[in-house]
Order: structure tokens, then sequence, then C-alpha cells
């Protein structure tokens, strides 16, 4: 059996790093059965998480028969671990860096991307009819300092400008009365996206491909790609195998370098890490002066992101460790602490008995990437949404689902996203390259 090849450590990929996820707590895994011998369909799908399950859904509707293969059970991944922010974004890389490679109009083809990844997630969820614990009018940013409030006013116009929409800016005088109370030197939000429990979306998801005739099988890692003679696929699992015309690669972080080998060295899976607080009291919310609902993160390059979420639970995430093992996971556990009593000092009682990790996924271009493996015809892969899986990951499933078939999609899909991710140097010793990222974005963080 083939072995594969990721570049973390095995207990990255295991189940301890999920094991406390509160997320799990509201969405048991389900019964999802492991593929038993061998079996054909039209497109088999690697990856039961948002990007997997959008192009199945899609694709069952159109009447495509579908398989989906997920290695463990579906939403195991970053779908079902992630901080719920549907939002803009999908790419690390600047408007002025794409339009420098591209061109204007197609950097700002990628900002209508961004756009339409929102409302295709939040017309799912309505279309669906999903209770998802829906909340917060937009996004808010805050500021870590007070040179970062100045450039969120200067850039009111060139947001308007790229999105349509004007931000709203309050002052750091302000905050306390929109409940926003915190070591933050005001604030600048966005009327555009929403938060929500991820595993409710996914798990909605999962049982809507299904109810349209697609075949969602868990615990079935795929092992190996073989090409056949007529040009079709054959995936094989340890109890199976998946005979296919086409198939779509949807694993993200937890992708293999050598499934299929195309995919060595284009994608570096990064740790994010979360904690939970317990259900808190009006009277503590008060305490704090934080009450607001809104999905928020603040100006930091390495920044956190946090919530009041509907039963008055705060969650906070921010970056994880450099390597996984018990130790460094205790390490960033206590960081992530001690960051969340310093920006919340009067719920330095609270306890958080939720913590978790998982991978994002980067590219060294820092821009998603939704498209045909090249080499291997009627292969797709997506991957690459920078923190920001949610609305990107969704919506490049449902692009693959339209290249699949054939067919231009109707919907932005831009250079940004058709671009061919380039290789990290230092192949599978690529983590490497994070030490000093994070060393340089903490020093331009003080």
């Amino acid at each position: 059996m083939t072995t594969l090849k990721r570049i973390w450590e095995d207990g990255a990929y295991g189940a301890a790093p999920v094991a406390d996820c509160w997320w799990a707590d509201t969405v048991p895994p389900g019964d999802w059965p492991a593929l038993q011998g061998d079996t054909t369909t039209e497109v088999a799908v690697i990856g039961a998480g948002f990007t997997g399950l959008n192009a199945a859904l899609a694709l069952a509707e159109s009447g495509v028969g579908v398989t989906v293969l997920e290695a463990q059970h579906p939403f195991w991944g970053a779908s079902g671990r992630n901080g719920g922010f549907c939002c803009l974004g999908g790419a690390k890389a600047s408007h002025d860096t794409m339009k420098a490679k591209f061109g204007e109009a197609e950097a700002r083809g990628f900002a209508q991307a961004e756009l339409a990844a929102v409302a295709h997630v939040g017309g799912l969820i309505d279309r669906l009819g999903l209770d998802v614990d829906r909340h917060s009018e937009g996004e808010t940013q805050l500021a870590h300092r007070p040179r970062d409030f100045d450039a969120m006013r200067e850039d009111v116009e060139a947001t308007r400008a790229l999105y349509g929409v004007t931000p709203t800016i309050t002052p750091p005088d302000e905050l306390a009365q929109v409940g926003l109370r915190g070591p933050f030197h005001g604030a600048s939000t966005m009327p555009i996206g929403f938060a929500l429990n991820p595993r409710k979306y996914a798990l909605g998801l999962c049982q809507a491909a299904e109810a349209a005739g697609a075949v969602v099988h868990g615990h079935s890692p795929v092992t190996r790609i073989e090409s056949l003679a007529d040009g079709r696929y054959r995936l094989h699992t340890d109890k199976g195998s998946v005979t296919a015309e086409k198939f779509i690669i949807a694993t993200n972080g937890y992708s293999s370098d050598n499934l299929p080998d195309w995919m060595g060295g284009r994608y570096l899976p990064t740790q994010s890490s979360v904690i939970v607080t317990r259900p808190m009291s009006d009277d503590e919310l008060a305490a704090q002066g934080w009450t607001s609902r809104q999905m928020c993160y603040d100006s930091r390059h390495l920044l956190h992101y946090f919530r009041l979420m509907p039963d008055n639970r705060m969650l906070m995430g921010m970056r994880g460790g450099l390597r996984h093992s018990p130790g460094t996971e205790a390490q960033i556990r206590a960081m992530i602490r001690a960051d969340f009593e310093k920006m919340f000092p009067a719920w330095t009682h609270v306890e958080t008995p939720h913590y978790w990790s998982g991978f994002v996924c980067l590219s060294r271009d820092l821009m998603p990437y939704a498209g045909p493996i090249p080499e291997m015809p009627g292969g797709f892969a997506a991957f690459a949404y920078h923190g920001n899986g949610v609305s990107m990951g969704s919506y490049a499933g449902r692009l693959l689902a339209d290249l699949v078939r054939g067919q231009t999609p109707e919907t932005p899909y831009p250079a940004p996203l058709r671009h061919t991710p380039r290789k990290f140097p230092l192949g599978r010793f690529r983590r490497m390259l994070m030490r000093p990222a994070y060393l340089h974005y903490a020093w331009l963080d003080r």
C-alpha cells in the first residue's frame, strides 16, 4: 500500500488535536460507512469538507454520479474545526500584488469572487433551510495600534471602490458604546459576511448532497490514484476502490505530496488554534463591556480572531505552533489563554474548557487555486484558502463542479483563482520557511 507523504508529524493528522473541539459537542460525527469493495462513478471527490461537499452537491443536483471519499468522517478536517467566519478573503496577496501580476481587471475580478463566495454560502444556507446559528452583521477589524486605525480610515475610499460598500468606522472612544470594549484603538466594520457553526453548515451540505444522489463514504482514505488505459482513474482505499471518469482533490491543508504527485510542494499547511469559554452570564459580559455578536479580528499580522457566540461562549483563535506534539500543543494553549486574559481582563476567572487545533493552507503566491491538474486530464483540485475556507473553499467547490462538467463558470473565476500554484522551495522541509516568517511578522506587530 502506498504511504502518504505528509509534511507534519503524524499526530497532527490524528484524533488528539480535535478531541476537545466545541463544534463536535454540537454536531456528532455521524455514521458514514466505509467503502467496501470496488465500484464505479462518474466523478470521485477526495475530501468531505466545504470544497468537496459543495462540489458533490452541485454535481449531484445536475444529475452527475458522484462518490465522496473521506479519510475520517465528513467535516473532520478544517471544515469542522475552524472559527466559523464566512467573510471576504481567500488570499493573503494584496490587490496591488494581483494587479501587478494579472492586471487591474483580473485583480478586481478576485474581489468580485470574494463577494460571490460569501453570497454563495448565504444562498445555500437559505435554499437548504439550514440552521447554522448564524449571527454577526459583517466582520469587524479592531486596531491593534493607533496607526492601524489611521490606516483603516484611509482605506475607506479604496474599499468602497473595490467592493462597492462603505465600512463603518468606530473611533476608540465609541467602542464601549457598541459592546466592543477592549485594548483596541478603533474599528472598521465591513457589512459583508456572517458567523456560523461550521459543523452544522457542513452537515447540512453532506445531507443535501446525499439527498441529491451523491454517495458519501467515511473512513475511506484514498492512498493511490491509478491512471487506467481507457482514460479513467482508479482511486484505491484500504478496503476497496472507485473507478471514475474524473476526480477532484479537496483536501486542502490535509493533502499529501503524492496524492497525486503534482500536489508535492504546492501547498503549505500551518496550524491555527482555538479556545472556547463556558457560557457566560449577562453580568460577566457587562463586566468586560463586550456584548457585541460581531465576528472580529485584530490588525496584527499574526492576528487573533474572536466572537461572542449566541449562547454567550467566547471563541478566540490564533496561529498555532511550528511543530506538533503534546508539549507544543500545551504551550500554544497556554499562549492563547494568556492573550485572552490580556484582551479580556474581566474574564480571567472564566474557564476555557475547549481547545483544538488544525490546519489552514497557504500557497507560495498567497492566492487560492481551483482548477485542473496539469498532465492528468479529468483531474481537478482546489486548495489554499489562507484561513478563509468557509466562503472561498465553498465557492471553489462550486467552481470545480462547473469545470468538471466542461462548463464555463457563470460566476467570477478570475486569474488569481486559475493561476497554477508554484512549488515552495525546500520540498518536504518547507515548514522551515515558517519560522523566519513568524519572527518577521512578530516584529512588525510590535
